[in-house]
């Protein structure tokens, strides 16, 4: 159980607050310093994409980001909830609750399927068999997978096991969806399937956050963060938070009648 007392609480449309951040491997001469005072602060419904080539500090970022890791000094705030300083089990708990992940490996159960992958956080959660089932079905509706509930990940294509995954991101109504080079293992067709997708959950308020080395990404997203040597370098507002995605385009009614959007799964 996650609470948070009067001094935890942030405003309530800020998502991710990041001051002074540094994460900094072995000691003395051999210290790396990955992370060298991030601040950054991330807005409900935003669409920001963080950048960098290796070395950068972007998959360090990601992973406190993701409450995979804590930094060696330095605040962070998710939805209110001082991560930096819980103890190994309440960051899973948060974790589990705040942040639906989609990983470039998919990281789906290979003899499982699809339905069954999506229920897997709610397992955590503790849900029941019953409440379970609904709201997976009700997410794999919402990313165009009704009708392939049953299919196991080799059944699938690997736009199709991307979707899988985004469900199950969604499945728990995360404050934050993280991406970690989603598209990565992708075609083209795939690709654009996947961003447009997540450009339309943007759209009906999800915050995502996408770390990315692909260009062509970025430029779907709200804001555009640039890392190098562990610092950021560039913080371009694209568009401002309550628009649309810069590029995104309405759906006609033909292609909602075969993929649907909806993303109500409570």
């Amino acid at each position: 159980m996650i609470t948070m007392s009067p001094t935890e609480m942030l405003e309530p449309e800020t998502v991710i607050d990041v001051r002074d951040l540094v994460k900094t491997y072995g000691e003395g001469d051999a210290a790396v310093h990955a992370l060298a005072g991030i601040n950054l602060t991330i807005k409900r419904g935003d669409f920001v994409t963080i950048m960098g080539s290796s070395g950068s500090g972007k998959s360090t970022l990601m992973n406190i980001l993701g409450c995979l890791d804590v930094p060696t000094s330095g605040t962070y705030h998710l939805d209110g909830v001082d991560a930096a300083s819980l103890s190994e089990g309440a960051l899973a708990d948060l974790r589990n609750a705040k942040i639906g992940f989609i990983f470039q490996s998919f990281n789906l159960l290979r003899r499982t399927s699809a339905v069954r992958n999506v229920e897997v956080p709610l397992a955590y959660a503790g849900l029941s068999r019953r409440d379970r089932r609904k709201r997976a079905m009700a997410a794999l509706a919402s990313v165009g997978l009704a009708g392939r509930e049953d299919h196991r990940p080799n059944e699938l294509s690997g736009g199709q096991m991307q979707r899988v995954a985004v469900a199950r991101a969604l499945v728990t109504d995360p404050a934050m969806v993280l991406a970690d080079e989603a598209t990565g293992n992708l075609d083209s067709k795939s690709t654009e399937d996947v961003i447009r997708l997540l450009e339309d959950l943007n759209v009906a308020g999800r915050t995502i956050v996408w770390i990315t080395h692909e260009h062509e990404v970025a430029r779907h997203s709200k804001r555009r963060v640039v890392l190098v040597d562990g610092l950021i370098t560039v913080d371009e507002r694209i568009v401002a938070v309550d628009a649309p995605p810069p590029l995104w385009k309405p759906r006609s009614a033909t292609e909602l009648a075969v993929e649907p959007i909806a993303v109500e799964v409570a």
